[in-house]
């Protein structure tokens, strides 16, 4: 099955980009799953990388290269 996910939303503020891959994580954990990421606007931020990750807040970048890792694609 194939998913997509457009990111709109910076990493840190929010948990709409986290959800988002936390989602994406998932998915490809527990079916085989295509998964494509869409970042666009603000969300083209979490794909920095050596982000400053903020106190409590999971590491957005990390996140996108385990998704990556998976045959996950991303797209700006």
């Amino acid at each position: 099955m194939k998913y997509l996910f457009i990111v709109n939303d910076g990493p840190y503020g929010t948990e709409k980009a986290y959800n988002a891959l936390r989602l994406a994580m998932s998915l490809q954990k527990t079916i085989e799953a295509d998964v494509n990421i869409s970042l666009i606007g603000d969300g083209v931020v979490n794909a920095i990388d050596g982000q400053n990750t903020p106190n409590g807040y999971y590491n957005i970048g990390r996140m996108l290269k385990s998704i990556l890792v998976k045959n996950g694609k991303v797209k700006l």
